[in-house]
């Protein structure tokens, strides 16, 4: 269950620091009763930027699949490749 805070606990830092290291979790941050920000860990920040541009990756791939006229067999290339550079 994700911890929602309100503005004027940002104060203890160190409490929070440690809470979103430990859980990965995140905290949202409250301000007049609207959310205002999120808080999270360095690692979890890196991860949900990495599934992000894998996301943007695969639908970019799948939109070049279908505009291009001449599709390979992924075996047959893949052997294609194989035999060129000998791995």
């Amino acid at each position: 269950m994700p911890k929602i805070i309100p503005i004027r606990e940002l104060k203890n830092t160190a409490s929070i620091s440690k809470y979103v290291e430990e859980t990965n979790e995140p905290v949202f941050v409250t301000k007049n009763g609207y959310g205002s920000m999120v808080i999270m860990s360095i690692s979890v920040y890196e991860k949900e930027i990495a599934k992000k541009q894998m996301i943007e990756f695969i639908n970019e791939s799948l939109k070049d699949i279908d505009n291009v006229d001449q599709k390979v067999d992924g075996a047959l290339f893949l052997n294609e490749m194989k035999t060129k550079y000998g791995k």
